[in-house]
């Protein structure tokens, strides 16, 4: 349960973390704090702990699981199509484009990627972690197909999916106390053999985020930093430091390496001065807003989910 709650609790922290920082230089957190630590901060157009639209898709992808008791996938996008349509402060361009172009849910990813050619971009890994635990005691190949499946209503291109299934199996490994980075080698072995190569490449022990082909607003090397920072630091607040201080992307790849770490090193891992300040406003929703306590139910329920079998 602490580590359910910690994939949770972190990747909503790891967000908010990030946010302020999004697409800014290297370093720029450790700049801000040189001596150790850091705080929750306001910029960017975010307010001191509020996450951005990562967790609140993710907190979307989570209630639908619950309300349904099975993978809807119709209602998850439909959940997904409500919440843009209420203009929300960020969401992604290939993301918005798709859940406003009018087609069906089982075609607006598709139509999009035909047209564009264009839709690996990490947003269908930055809302995982709920599902992630939902998903975690149906075994591998049912948590691997459930990523796939949820990946597909945003992201046309098979490399999304991918990405997606392949940090499901981590958190379903972290969260049973297995290693998520003994478990790469047998986790890459599942992955689609079109997107296997790449995904090794940044996944290898030897792999540093500088040697990325791409910005991390691409799933491979957000998904690779993520595994990185896990793989070069000792703890949790180390882990999240690493991540934001990479620059580019930072409240998806903090997010990514927030479930990761949590799952590993579980919920109390978390400073206390990150989880208090942190809140997810719901657009769409009438006004609701989540604190922790209610992503600590939340990830309670998911870890309780009878409807795991896709």
């Amino acid at each position: 349960m602490s580590r359910a709650a910690g994939a949770v609790v972190g990747a909503a922290v790891g967000d908010a973390l990030g946010a302020p920082y999004e697409f800014g230089p290297a370093g720029a957190f450790s700049a801000r704090f040189p001596d150790g630590g850091g705080e929750l901060a306001a910029g960017g157009g975010w307010e001191r702990g509020e996450a951005t639209d990562d967790t609140q898709m993710a907190v979307l992808v989570a209630e639908s699981l619950l309300d349904r008791g099975e993978l809807d996938l119709p209602d998850v996008f439909e959940r997904f199509r409500r919440w843009a349509a209420a203009e929300p402060k960020d969401i992604g361009i290939q993301t918005e484009d798709v859940l406003t172009n009018g087609m069906p849910w089982d075609l607006a990813a598709a139509v999009h990627f035909n047209s564009t050619l264009r839709a690996a971009g990490n947003g269908s890994l930055m809302r995982a972690s709920t599902s992630a635990v939902a998903f975690a005691g149906a075994g591998r190949s049912a948590t691997m197909d459930a990523a796939r499946r949820i990946a597909a209503l945003t992201h046309g291109d098979r490399a999304a999916w991918e990405g997606t299934a392949i940090f499901h199996e981590l958190v379903r490994l972290a969260l049973a106390g297995a290693d998520p980075l003994a478990a790469v080698p047998d986790a890459l072995a599942h992955v689609d053999a079109e997107h296997r190569d790449r995904y090794a490449a940044v996944l290898a022990p030897d792999w540093h985020p500088d040697r990325a082909t791409e910005a991390n607003g691409a799933v491979w090397p957000c998904l690779g930093s993520a595994v990185w920072a896990l793989r070069t630091t000792s703890g949790f607040e180390e882990a999240l430091r690493a991540a934001v201080d990479l620059g580019g992307d930072t409240d998806t790849v903090a997010a990514v390496t927030g479930a990761l770490a949590g799952a590993r090193y579980g919920l109390a891992a978390i400073p206390a001065r990150w989880t208090e300040p942190l809140h997810v406003p719901l657009p769409g929703s009438g006004g609701r807003v989540l604190r922790v306590g209610d992503l600590v139910d939340l990830a309670a329920r998911l870890a309780a989910w009878p409807g795991r079998p896709v």
